[in-house]
């Protein structure tokens, strides 16, 4: 076969988790549903609370409420292939509709891990510089920032995409998976990857990783500047603080480094599967509840709003 650019797939065909039965399908369909509607619901409402309530017009909550629409997207990109999949005998999606899903993810999975770094620098300046915060966090350099992270997390990986457009598919379709990720597309290509791999990797390494250590920067600075706070209750807020941002964290570079800063022949597409799982449901699942919902100042903001429009229905 010569080296054409066309392809000779019009569809690829996704496993997902076919080989559970019918009934476990049908249970994981229902908590799968009940997960995707309170974070799309959960996120949607901090979103709302951020842009109405005059209170939480700072730098973190406006980081947070960007954080929140991404998370939407993020977890639609593939969670809703994945409840299809467990209600279909058969899933498949278009050969375009595969190449803007991993367009989709991984530029949006890009763009959370800036947000992630964006978000430990601004904790850094409020508890490590407190009296500083406000002349460094200026409503101007958020907006930056903001900016930074989505354009470069999509322009990062629209130059991987013009890799992966290279390949040419000529059978067979059937992907391992329940959404198109990068190593069971690999593996169907009639192309030689190895280049193409090697470079995929290296980015997807140098973005997880270089990120990674940026954002433990920030909190490693964090860490001493609480250790050295006078008193115990200041102490055991910031710790209690800290502690659930360091879960989540863990949640989402742990699945990062599992599924794609790991050498290829060490992965597992089974193992695969259940880690993006964790990283594409559970992790923008919880992320509402340790970044916001917790939060005083947006319980209050909540209770507020709550208060206002029974008020407004039920004078």
């Amino acid at each position: 076969m010569g080296e054409r650019n066309e392809t000779a797939v019009s569809e690829f065909i996704l496993l997902g988790f076919s080989s559970l039965s019918g009934k476990l399908k049908i249970f994981l369909f229902l908590v799968l549903l009940f997960i995707y509607i309170i974070t799309v619901m959960g996120n949607t409402l901090i979103i709302f609370l951020v842009w109405m309530d005059q209170r939480l017009h700072s730098p973190m909550y406006f980081f947070i409420g960007n954080l929140s629409f991404l998370e939407i997207w993020f977890t639609s990109v593939t969670s809703l292939k994945l409840m299809l999949s467990f209600l279909s005998v058969r899933t498949t999606i278009s050969f375009c509709g595969c190449m803007a899903q991993s367009f989709f993810y991984f530029a949006l999975g890009a763009t959370e891990l800036a947000f992630l770094v964006v978000m430990s620098f601004d904790r850094y300046v409020a508890i490590c510089h407190p009296l500083q915060y406000t002349s460094v966090m200026k409503q101007r350099l958020c907006i930056q920032l903001v900016l930074a992270t989505w354009v470069g997390g999509f322009m990062v990986m629209s130059l991987r995409m013009l890799l992966i457009s290279k390949l040419r598919f000529c059978g067979p379709n059937v992907i391992n998976h329940f959404f198109c990720d990068n190593t069971p597309l690999f593996q169907l290509s009639c192309t030689d990857t190895r280049g193409i791999r090697r470079v995929d990797s290296i980015l997807i390494s140098a973005l997880v990783l270089g990120s990674l250590c940026l954002t433990m920067l920030s909190y490693m600075n964090i860490l001493f500047a609480v250790l050295r706070m006078p008193m115990a209750p200041s102490r055991q807020k910031a710790f209690a603080t800290c502690g659930s941002h360091l879960t989540s964290l863990a949640i989402a570079y742990g699945s990062c480094i599992v599924l794609y800063a790991r050498p290829s022949g060490n992965s597992s597409l089974e193992v695969n599967k259940g880690v993006a799982v964790l990283n594409t449901v559970v992790y923008p699942f919880l992320n509402p509840f340790i970044y916001s919902l917790r939060n005083r100042a947006v319980k209050l903001a909540l209770r507020e709003t709550i208060r206002l429009g029974t008020a407004k229905w039920f004078p």
